[in-house]
C-alpha cells in the first residue's frame, strides 16, 4: 500500500534577516515533514528560529526577511510559489491558521467577541461557496465554536468585549477562530506562555481534543519540552537557525542522541532530579550574523572535538525516524547522553 503523502515538507529552507549591512542567517537548510493529524513540537532557546520557521510556512514574514532557498510543499504545492492574494484566499484562515503567543494582540479591544469571529466566519465561508448566509447563521456558528472550547454560556459571552475575558478564555476564543472543519495546518507559536500552569494544562489539552476531532496537523513552537511531552508526536529541536535532532517523543526523551538536546532535558525539573542540581547550560545562544565556525553549539558543548570546531555536522538517520546533527560517536556504548 501506497503511503499518505504528508501534508507538510519542508526541504533545505534556509532564510536570512537583513538590516542594514547585517545579515543574520536565522533558518540554514531546514528540512522536515508534517504527516495529516500529527503533532509535532518545535523546542529550543530564544532565537534559534522556532517562530521564524512557523511565519515562514503562514508567509507572514517581516520585510527584512529573504527566502535564499528552499520549498515549502503544502498539499503538494510549493506556498512560496503562491500569490498573496491565493494566500489570503484560500490559504491562509482557511487550509492554514495561526495562533500567536498573546491573544490581546490579536483581538481588537474596541469589538466584541460576535463581531471579531462573524467577520471571520464570514470571509471563511465567502472563500468556500457563494450562498447567501443570515446572520443568525453566523452567530450559531459562533456559539459553537466557543462551545466548543469549553467557554461556559456561550451565547451570552458573544456580545462581551475582549477585556471581559480572562488570558485562558481569550486564547479559547483565539483557537475557536483557527480551528474551523477546513483547517488542515495549526502553527502555535508559544500558544500558553503567557498563562498559568492549570490554564496551560487546560489548553494544550484543548488544542490535542480539537486537532484530533478535526484531523488537523499541529506544529506547535514552544521553549517547554515539559509542555512538548505531553503534547507531540513527535520533536525537533532547533539551535541557531537549524536542526539538531528531530524524532518521536520518546526517542528524544529516553535517548537523546545530540548534547543540546540533552542538555535541556537535564535543565528539566522533575522528581528523579528532586534535590539534585539542575543544569543550566554555560553561554547563550550566538548572534545569528556572527555564527561560530563548524558546529554552533560547540563553544558551548562539553563534549565538542576537533571536528566540531571545523565542519557543520549534517542531520543524519540514527536509527528508523530519528535524525541527529552531531559528529558524536552513537556506538560508545551510552544509553544517554548525560552532562552532570
Amino acid at each position: 500500500m501506497k503511503k499518505e503523502d504528508p501534508l507538510l515538507e519542508v526541504s533545505k529552507l534556509t532564510l536570512d534577516y537583513r538590516l542594514g549591512k547585517r545579515k543574520m542567517r536565522a533558518l540554514d537548510r531546514v528540512s522536515f515533514q508534517l504527516e495529516k493529524g500529527e503533532i509535532m513540537g518545535v523546542a529550543g532557546e530564544s532565537g534559534c528560529g522556532k517562530s521564524t520557521l512557523g511565519l515562514s510556512i503562514i508567509k507572514l514574514l517581516p520585510k527584512i526577511a529573504e527566502i535564499k532557498r528552499g520549498e515549502i510543499l503544502f498539499e503538494g504545492r510549493d506556498l512560496l510559489k503562491i500569490s498573496e492574494t491565493e494566500m489570503n484566499k484560500k490559504i491562509r484562515g482557511q487550509k492554514i491558521s495561526m495562533i500567536f503567543q498573546n491573544p490581546q494582540n490579536a483581538l481588537n479591544p474596541v469589538f466584541t467577541i460576535e463581531k471579531q469571529m462573524t467577520d471571520i466566519l464570514r470571509a471563511q465561508r465567502k472563500h468556500k461557496d457563494k450562498r447567501v448566509r443570515s446572520s443568525r447563521f453566523y452567530r450559531d456558528q459562533a456559539i459553537e465554536r466557543l462551545r466548543s472550547t469549553g467557554i461556559a454560556d456561550p451565547s451570552a459571552r458573544l456580545s462581551n468585549y475582549p477585556y471581559e475575558f480572562s488570558g485562558g478564555m481569550k486564547q479559547r476564543v483565539m483557537i475557536g477562530m483557527a480551528l474551523s472543519s477546513g483547517t488542515s495546518l495549526l502553527l502555535a507559536d508559544e500558544a500558553t506562555t503567557a498563562l498559568d500552569v492549570t490554564i496551560e494544562a487546560q489548553i494544550n489539552r484543548l488544542i490535542s481534543d480539537l486537532a484530533a476531532e478535526y484531523g488537523t496537523s499541529v506544529l506547535y513552537v514552544s521553549h517547554n519540552l515539559g509542555v512538548l511531552a505531553e503534547l507531540a508526536d513527535r520533536i525537533m529541536i532547533m539551535y541557531a537557525g537549524r536542526i539538531f535532532e528531530l524524532g518521536t517523543t520518546e526517542d528524544v526523551f529516553d535517548s537523546p542522541s545530540h548534547p543540546y538536546s540533552a542538555a535541556l532535558l537535564e535543565s528539566l525539573p522533575s522528581r528523579q532530579a528532586r534535590g539534585k542540581r539542575l543544569l543550566s547550560i554555560p553561554g547563550i545562544v550566538p548572534p545569528l550574523d556572527n555564527l561560530p565556525c563548524g558546529c554552533s553549539f560547540h563553544p558551548r558543548c562539553k563534549f565538542a572535538e576537533n571536528i566540531c570546531k571545523r565542519e557543520v555536522p549534517p542531520l543524519e538517520q540514527v536509527t528508523d525516524g530519528h535524525w541527529s546533527a552531531c559528529f558524536l560517536d552513537s556506538k560508545r556504548g551510552r544509553k544517554r547522553l548525560k552532562w552532570i
